[in-house]
């Protein structure tokens, strides 16, 4: 199981690498199961992700693998604890969301019929420091209300009952802020 686990988490991470939706060592993604996380290691890189580089830690935030975490996981564990149907979690920095959050104060306008369907909101949460407990309860209880926030100067968080449903969700923010942004120029 955790094997398969960890190959869905590679294949997703590599696949938003390639598409953009992140770079460098920025963004994680994570699936929980039962009482496990399975999430990005601390200092990896999403296009060249292996499994052995996913941490496992409990819903508790105590390491299980002896790989240590991403320093969001605190981030990941929180909309868990908020939101238990949600077993997947997409926290990507594409740049078009970011930029639309150095614009925009509340919520990014939805454009497409897709995104009213399978977003319904893109809140835009305020900054706090990447990696603390403080941005974990603001975007967690953002959360409650949405399948997507963007975090302001930061990136993206998506959820799904499952990691392609997250991954999916992530992209039509990307394609949101980027339909929203283009539309200005004009």
């Amino acid at each position: 199981m955790s094997r398969a686990i960890k190959a869905q988490l590679v294949k997703y991470s590599r696949l938003a690498h390639e598409r953009g939706l992140t770079a460098a060592f920025g963004g994680n993604m994570s699936i929980r199961k039962g009482n496990l996380v399975f999430i990005k290691a601390t200092g990896a890189v999403m296009d060249e992700m292996t499994g052995e580089q996913v941490a496992v830690i409990d819903m508790k935030g105590r390491q299980v693998s002896g790989v240590r975490p991403s320093s969001e996981y605190r981030l990941h564990l929180e909309i868990y604890h908020k939101r238990p149907e949600v077993t997947a979690i997409a926290h990507l920095h594409p740049p078009y969301s970011i930029t639309a959050s150095t614009i925009i104060d509340v919520e990014l306008p939805i454009i497409t019929p897709e995104a009213e369907i399978y977003l319904k909101r893109i809140p835009i949460v305020p900054f706090r420091p990447a990696g603390t407990e403080e941005l974990a309860r603001i975007v967690a209880e953002t959360m409650c209300h949405s399948d997507a926030a963007i975090m302001e100067n930061h990136g993206i968080v998506t959820v799904g009952r499952s990691l392609r449903e997250a991954f999916y969700k992530a992209e039509l923010v990307e394609e949101s802020a980027k339909l929203w942004y283009l539309s200005r120029k004009g």
